[in-house]
């Protein structure tokens, strides 16, 4: 046996990542969909304050509870839905992968299965892997939409104990009508939980509503949010989500002991305080987002319909060589989805316009491997 004994299943297998280059390299990074846009010095401070109040106190176990920040991201959330949201219909992690991956220990498991519709998030396949959960994945419409009825018949046929299912999707960005996800959870029943993970809820279009107004009616249904889009806060790590107490109350038996630090919660809770002023930056990134889509679209290519901070644009006969020509000219995007398709985060109206330049002179080469990638399809 070889060193070290690694289990069976992980053996040879590479980390997840997204590739991490130097800015030395790629000035231009619009590959992770990461906010470009920092907290504001107000913000900062805001932060720095909430940090040093704790920073004596920090010999002292966190409330294990986070009983302010529920109370405070279901205040936040409660402008989603009619219904409102209560703090004990709140959970909150190390970011939504560690929500993510607390549902798939605690629903999933030796036995059970989780299933999504690629293409999908691909962290979803190794949170089953890493709970030994039976991972099955069907197929979206060629437009990223979801043929209902296929994918009721699907559940029907594996009876999973979790379906996974972004809206907007990554790396899509297309989002779920509210019928699918009722006729879902509805298919699903309550041996199932239903988990729409809606990271980048905040940048959805007017008229696409959040599935957190569908709680009260689907008892089976997780609406999972994180604050590393919006908020700006990647570097924090806070995740979250709001579903019937029962499920908030079932995680709680696989959480690791004091799991959000004191550090964490007092920076969400400064950055949720100041939320209408990082919200106004989403606004902006939604109006260059549908400008990037529209330009993308002017330039021949096709573009999937955006609810995110992203574009997932295409279709390319070698993709790679796209990819490679606009790094090579320091703008780095995602090699991810679909073959054909890239995926370009939405950056500051500067890198917008960096990304711009870079493509059409990619596109534009006399190289016979990118000129074929300009090849679009029409359907």
């Amino acid at each position: 046996m070889s060193f070290p004994p690694l289990r069976e299943g992980l053996q040879g297998l590479e980390p997840y990542g997204a590739p991490q280059l130097s800015l030395t390299l790629a000035p231009v990074q619009l590959n992770v969909n990461e906010n470009p846009y920092g907290p504001s010095p107000l913000v900062v401070a805001d932060m720095a304050a909430a940090v040093a109040a704790v920073a004596s106190s920090l010999n002292r176990y966190p409330d294990r509870e986070f009983v302010e920040l529920r109370a405070a991201l279901a205040d936040y959330l409660a402008k989603d839905t009619p219904h409102g949201i209560r703090s004990d219909q709140i959970w909150a992690a190390n970011g939504s992968n560690e929500v993510m991956l607390q549902l798939l220990q605690a629903f999933g498991g030796p036995g059970r299965t989780a299933l999504s519709f690629a293409p999908t998030y691909s962290m979803y396949p190794e949170y089953a892997r890493d709970t030994s959960t039976t991972w099955v994945e069907g197929q979206r419409a060629d437009d990223f939409t979801l043929d209902l009825e296929r994918a009721a018949a699907l559940i029907g046929e594996q009876q999973p104990s979790l379906v996974l299912l972004p809206s907007p999707n990554n790396p899509t960005g297309t989002a779920l009508p509210h019928e699918a996800i009722s006729a879902l959870c509805v298919e699903a029943g309550e041996s199932c939980i239903v988990v729409i993970d809606e990271a980048y809820g905040e940048f959805r279009r007017a008229g696409t509503p959040s599935a957190l107004e569908l709680l009260p009616e689907q008892r089976n249904l997780v609406v999972t949010r994180t604050m590393s889009k919006a908020f700006a806060l990647a570097g924090a790590r806070l995740g979250y989500l709001a579903a019937d107490p029962a499920i908030c109350d079932a995680i709680r038996v696989v959480r690791l002991p004091y799991h959000l630090s004191a550090i964490t919660q007092a920076v969400a809770l400064a950055a949720l305080r100041h939320a209408p002023e990082l919200l106004a930056r989403v606004d902006e990134l939604k109006d260059e987002r549908d400008q990037t889509v529209d330009w993308l679209r002017g330039q021949g290519l096709e573009v999937a319909d955006s609810d995110a901070n992203f574009a997932l644009f295409g279709r390319f006969a070698d993709r790679h060589a796209v990819w490679q020509g606009l790094l090579d000219r320091g703008v780095l995007i995602r090699e991810v989805g679909p073959p054909g398709w890239l995926r370009v985060s939405i950056g500051t109206p500067a890198e917008m316009t960096i990304f711009r330049r870079a493509l059409t002179e990619v596109l534009a080469t006399g190289d016979t491997d990118v000129s074929k990638a300009t090849e679009v399809s029409t359907a």
